[in-house]
């Protein structure tokens, strides 16, 4: 689980939270789910391997607005040879705000596919830490 604070700069003329900012929320929320199994990005480039996001959803339930203190849960639901995909809890206070998936491609620096380095994968099969 990590929280976050909604900032100003991430709202619309309505006061509501912009539909294209939970993107990036999925993103810190995978971000610090990688930290916690000892994994940062430079160590996916350290072995010659990235992870763009290939595809994403997400599904809006509730708004959002400044200052609300956010919850995220990650949870890796998919595991392959080459990909990877995540699904996305958002709550405020207890109340669903969206819910959402992405899927990653592990790839080289030239854009192909590859298969995810086996270091890398056995921290994604592990407890936090």
């Amino acid at each position: 689980m990590t929280e976050l604070r909604v900032r100003f700069c991430e709202t619309d003329l309505m006061g509501v939270v912009h539909h294209a900012t939970y993107l990036a929320y999925f993103e810190v929320g995978r971000v610090e789910w990688l930290r916690k199994r000892g994994i940062t990005y430079p160590d996916w480039t350290a072995r010659g391997a990235h992870v763009p996001v290939a595809s994403a959803q997400v599904q809006y339930r509730a708004p959002s607005r400044f200052d609300d203190l956010l919850s995220i849960e990650t949870t890796l639901t998919m595991l392959r040879a080459v990909s990877l995909d995540y699904s996305y809890s958002i709550r405020r206070a207890g109340t669903l705000i969206a819910l959402g998936s992405t899927r990653l491609a592990c790839i080289d620096q030239h854009g192909k596919l590859i298969r995810i380095p086996e270091g890398i994968r056995s921290a994604l099969l592990s407890a936090e830490g």
